[in-house]
């Protein structure tokens, strides 16, 4: 259905496509993302943006490598947390990332709505998360610029969608910024450091931190485990996960799997 390749700007194709029912602004990042309607079904289609748009934080190049970097991701890990991506078209713009289109809204504008929903919900929308990082790991990804305006959270059907992993990166490696992109509320203290490692060490502590910031009272045998993981560390995430898990097990899975 889509071409590999196109020779006009992204959102004159996609008004051929169908019909763009929504446009997200660049904002900081210099994307420009689209919801696109056609007859059959809805799309979110993510572009570079303007080519002379210069951003003070990524220039165009920048945003197109983290593109292309998104396409290496999406093929890597199958997962039902992530939208399919569908296509990735060429343009004069730069790539045009075709993704299914998920109901949600962005925790980080429904933060406390998602805080007062009953325990049991909220952990089995973080055992999705942690899963999905699982699959990530295991394919190599490190986590970068993970905040709570990285998950879409649909109420009604109770389902978490993470979105947005561009910065991830494909193996360990040293912080060339200092502080680095992200909600320094989620940040692991070496995406502050210039020359620090950062692995799966880091995905660990931002995991256990987003728990920390959207559980009001954790279960006492996760707390415990979100506290290690955010002041001794967990060598690796592999380990948390398994430390979550098996504290999990421990409350039954009652609490867990609770949404009511």
């Amino acid at each position: 259905m889509f071409p590999g390749a196109i020779d006009v700007p992204p959102a004159t194709y996609l008004d051929q496509l169908g019909t763009i029912f929504t446009r997200f602004p660049a904002h900081d990042s210099g994307n420009i993302s689209f919801g696109v309607r056609t007859a059959d079904t809805r799309y979110f289609v993510k572009t570079a943006g303007d080519p002379a748009d210069p951003q003070p934080f990524l220039d165009f190049d920048g945003r197109v490598a983290l593109l292309r970097n998104a396409v290496e991701l999406a093929r890597s890990v199958d997962h039902p947390a992530l939208p399919t991506m569908h296509a990735m078209i060429e343009s004069p713009a730069g790539p045009v990332l075709v993704y299914e289109w998920r109901d949600g809204e962005l925790l980080g504008a429904s933060r406390d709505r998602f805080k007062a929903l009953p325990t049991g919900e909220i952990l089995a929308a973080l055992n999705t998360l942690y899963d999905l990082h699982a699959a990530l790991d295991a394919a190599g990804w490190v986590e970068g610029d993970f905040y709570d305006s990285s998950m879409l959270y649909d109420f009604p059907a109770q389902r978490l969608t993470v979105i947005d992993l561009d910065s991830y990166h494909r193996g360990p490696f040293v912080n060339t910024m200092g502080r680095m992109f992200g909600s320094s509320r989620y940040m692991a203290p070496e995406e502050h450091v210039l020359g620090a490692p950062i692995d799966t060490r880091t995905t660990a502590y931002v995991m256990a931190r987003t728990a920390q910031l959207l559980l009001n009272t954790p279960p006492p045998p996760l707390h415990a485990v979100l506290s290690e993981a955010t002041t001794s560390r967990f060598p690796t995430y592999q380990a948390f996960h398994e430390a979550w898990l098996s504290a999990s097990s421990t409350i039954g899975d009652n609490l867990v799997n609770r949404s009511t």
